[in-house]
């Protein structure tokens, strides 16, 4: 529900509007150097209020080491960091109690839980909770650089709103008060062959997993994608060029039968638009059972996905770490 991983596994927790936000990660290796400096880069990158279209709502977000972590290094024990909520305003959201936000989780949220669910910022389904991600990409970032791998996961922002400008994405949206949604590319290099278990933990099946516990993700593509429905396999077909299995095309995305090729991987996720937004829209008012006119106040990002690449970046970090872990436990285990 709230985990992932095998060996490297990550527990998010936390509400949007309360105290804190937090992860804890359980098998991190010992000895791995974390100071609070480590997390700011990624941190900023990740805040809102930075560039035009994002939400002023601007948090510290200082980590405090609960557990896990002495004299600056790893310990091996369960890993806990919170972020505390210093800047909030729960008022915004009393309307959704009876309104709820189409394209959000306010509806389903409350069908699930029994109107016992928090509802301030969307609780625990807030795109808030994407620091806790953040936060585990950094540690999982500094296992992947460990020698002799040196995996590096960097990702862009491809398309805002239909266009390849992200400035004239975000002025479509502004024109029409409205929201919009992109397309983000994700990269990793340097990442080893024989990555990943056939079928159901292939590599595509655990990144896609994981990658859908980022808010507002609504599709995923590897390589080509699904221009491939488009080409003859001829085309298709990645010609190999040497015995570690480089070649002259990467249209598979670095994976192959559910494991990595030695390639370069390769894959993009859909961000949809923010559904908390200005435009007027009609809705059901839970209360008194009618449709109504309804716009949502508070603050919101216009364009999600200006956030979301380091948080993309984070959790192909974890999925890699995890499986890194895996693949050296098992050649441990028949040695």
């Amino acid at each position: 529900m709230n985990s992932f991983g095998t060996l490297f596994r990550v527990h998010i927790f936390g509400e949007s509007h309360g105290q804190a936000v937090g992860l804890t990660i359980d098998g991190c290796p010992a000895g791995i150097l974390i100071t609070a400096d480590d997390f700011t880069v990624d941190i900023d990158r990740r805040k809102g209020g930075q560039q035009k279209g994002t939400t002023p709502r601007k948090e510290d977000d200082i980590p405090i080491f609960l557990s896990g972590i002495f004299n600056d290094k790893t310990t091996g024990a369960p890993l806990t960091i919170i972020f505390e909520n210093k800047n909030t305003r729960s008022t915004d959201y009393e309307k959704q109690r009876a309104v709820p936000r189409p394209g959000h989780a306010d509806l389903t949220a409350s069908q699930k839980f029994g109107g016992y669910e928090d509802y301030r910022g969307g609780g625990h389904f807030s795109g808030r909770l994407t620091v806790c991600l953040v936060a585990a990409g950094v540690i999982a970032k500094k296992i992947l650089a460990i020698a002799p791998h040196n995996i590096l996961c960097t990702a862009t922002i491809t398309e805002i709103a239909g266009e390849k400008d992200m400035e004239k994405g975000i002025e479509k949206a502004i024109a029409a008060g409205d929201s919009v949604g992109g397309i983000v590319e994700c990269i990793a290099t340097n990442l080893p062959a024989g990555i990943g278990e056939p079928f159901f933990n292939s590599a595509e099946s655990l990144l896609s997993h994981a990658v859908f516990a980022i808010p507002a993700i609504k599709g995923i593509e590897f390589g080509t994608g699904f221009a491939a429905a488009k080409m003859f396999g001829s085309e298709h077909n990645d010609a190999i060029e040497n015995k570690e299995g480089k070649t002259h095309t990467n249209h598979a995305g670095g994976i192959s039968g559910g494991i990595t090729n030695g390639n370069d991987l390769v894959f993009r996720i859909v961000v949809k638009p923010t559904s908390s937004t200005p435009k007027e829209q009609q809705t059901f008012n839970k209360e008194t059972g009618s449709i109504e006119n309804f716009s949502v106040k508070g603050r919101h990002d216009l364009c999600i996905a200006l956030r979301v690449p380091v948080v993309l970046e984070a959790i192909t970090a974890l999925v890699i770490a995890d499986m890194l872990l895996c693949e050296q436990k098992i050649k441990r285990i028949i040695g």
